[in-house]
């Protein structure tokens, strides 16, 4: 059996109970410090699993991986500077649409991941029922239902993750389609991209293409101080596709991104993934009608 040390990052939306977990797993076995240069704070702790230490971060909550807020940017710089053995993205089971959204960039990024299916019991009771194991089976990785606030489920989540740590799984960034205009645009700056090597010690090319789509200022600047001729030319790349969306379109790239991203997520959700209660009643209702 491995027993080597493990880093482990817990992450997720604000209010998924991220910080509960991190409570429930380290006790007072924890401390505050600040990230250089700026005030938000983070956490880390320690625990032992089986006799295996393990050290894990809890990073600042936050709804998205591009660079709009100093949580965002913190969060993803330690996930890129610091590659922790898994990543946990808790998410709240009641709210299922909204923390995924999260969860897409994380597989965009190409981190080793497992998700923590929290609140379940939020979830029974507003009538939702999440079926973790098709979750799990679309997704690609491993989900795992808890409850943090009282423990349930953490010891099976804290095996999970230590799998995903030991594994050999290459993680690739996955495969999103955001339309036939962007996967193309998507395809030329990733092909310049590995042509150059441009970035690729901290990033998928795929995830920094997307990146450079959303005019992600924080990516820009690393780009810059990366190669400041491949920058320029990857610039003039999404200013050329920018433009031709504004003009057929009257939207920028950023705003398709996102609705693909929920489009992806809203069809994994169809499949059977989720189902609640009072649509099932109404449609029983329905059928006693007809």
């Amino acid at each position: 059996m491995n027993k080597a040390p493990v880093t482990m990052a817990l992450a997720g939306n604000p209010n998924a109970g991220k910080t509960t977990l991190f409570n429930e797993l380290t006790g007072a076995r924890q401390h505050v410090g600040n990230y250089p240069g700026i005030t938000v704070n983070h956490k880390e702790g320690y625990f032992k699993h089986n006799g295996r230490e393990i050290s894990i971060t809890d990073l600042p909550g936050t709804y998205s991986l591009t660079a709009y807020s100093v949580e965002e940017v913190v969060s993803r710089d330690f996930l890129t500077s610091q590659k922790p053995d898994v990543v946990i993205n808790i998410v709240d089971a009641s709210n299922l649409e909204r923390n995924l959204y999260l969860t897409t960039q994380f597989l965009e990024m190409g981190v080793p991941l497992i998700i923590a299916l929290n609140m379940m019991d939020v979830a029974k009771d507003r009538g939702i029922e999440v079926r973790f194991q098709k979750l799990s089976k679309l997704l690609g990785v491993s989900v795992v239902p808890i409850i943090a606030r009282t423990g349930e489920g953490t010891s099976e989540l804290i095996q999970e993750a230590l799998k995903v740590a030991d594994t050999d799984r290459v993680w690739g960034s996955r495969d999103i389609s955001y339309g036939e205009e962007l996967d193309e645009a998507i395809m030329d700056l990733i092909s310049t991209i590995e042509e150059t090597q441009f970035l690729q010690e901290k990033y998928h090319s795929r995830f920094t293409a997307i990146k450079y789509l959303e005019h992600d200022d924080q990516m820009l600047s690393k780009g810059q101080d990366f190669d400041q001729t491949v920058a320029k030319k990857l610039e003039q790349t999404i200013g050329t596709i920018s433009d031709h969306i504004q003009k057929t379109m009257d939207v920028y790239p950023e705003a398709i991104i996102a609705d693909h991203r929920y489009g992806f997520i809203k069809s994994i959700i169809r499949q059977g993934v989720m189902t609640h209660k009072f649509d099932t009643d109404r449609l029983y209702t329905s059928d006693k009608i007809d």
